[in-house]
């Protein structure tokens, strides 16, 4: 598990991002980082052979 390093840079970015953008730009952002996140998650799942167990996504499916 990797450990998560908050920086003294990160959270002046995140108040500057706070104060400049709307927030709907900074949730669009906030999205698109957890669906990177969640990218690679799967990528490394699937580097080690580790499937999720159940039924296919809607998506899919065909």
């Amino acid at each position: 598990m990797q450990a998560r390093i908050r920086s003294v840079g990160g959270t002046a970015l995140r108040l500057a991002e706070s104060v400049l953008l709307a927030s709907g730009q900074r949730q669009a952002r906030q999205n698109a980082w957890a669906a990177v996140c969640e990218n690679r998650r799967h990528a490394a799942d699937r580097a080690t052979g580790a499937l999720p167990t159940g039924p296919a996504p809607e998506s899919l499916r065909r």
